[in-house]
């Protein structure tokens, strides 16, 4: 019998509301620079730490197919969408340890104050290596991290701000006229 050995994979999760040009930069080094198979972005239903978001989960779904389904061993998976809800990081790799080796989750340097408090935290730090992406003003602490690497990004924008600063700069061509559309509906 062969040993069939699953793909190795990283999985990049996040609200994408709206996805922007530093989650492609993300995206490309991830791709460049770990030894995997496959990345898997993964936009949430919901963000178990927020209460809403601008964009319905089916806009910002296919946003990221329109921006990340072309780039080779990238996959973009509604897994969580179909939840119909929050869903918590270590349920979704254990859902993609069904067909994957997960070996690393990417984050922003912004998600380690808070990375404690994630559900079954522990489990996962035993589980995955850690890829922190560095965003200004935010420390890269990783003392209560077993497996880490850090990679670079010099990139100075957030969701956050493209909602609150009603820019497009940094949006996408392919969707900018969505993103717009959705920041004037939402009188935003």
């Amino acid at each position: 019998m062969v040993n069939q050995t699953k793909p190795t994979v990283a999985i990049f999760g996040g609200s994408f509301d709206p996805p922007h040009k530093a989650h492609q930069r993300i995206v490309a080094q991830a791709v460049e620079n770990l030894e995997i198979d496959k990345l898997i972005v993964v936009p949430a239903y919901l963000n178990p730490f927020k209460t809403s978001s601008l964009a319905s989960a089916q806009k910002r779904l296919a946003w990221c197919h329109t921006l990340f389904d072309e780039i080779p061993n990238v996959i973009v998976d509604d897994y969580e969408i179909k939840q119909g809800r929050s869903t918590t990081t270590s349920q979704s790799v254990k859902h993609f340890n069904r067909l994957y080796n997960v070996q690393y989750i990417i984050i922003g340097s912004d998600n380690l104050s808070t990375l404690t408090k994630w559900h079954e935290f522990g489990w996962l730090n035993r589980q995955v290596t850690w890829v922190i992406f560095t965003r200004e003003g935010h420390a890269v602490d990783t003392d209560m991290l077993l497996n880490w690497k850090v990679l670079h990004l010099n990139e100075k924008v957030s969701s956050t701000q493209i909602r609150d600063d009603k820019t497009l700069e940094n949006i996408d061509k392919k969707i900018e006229n969505s993103v717009k559309q959705i920041l004037k509906d939402n009188n935003i």
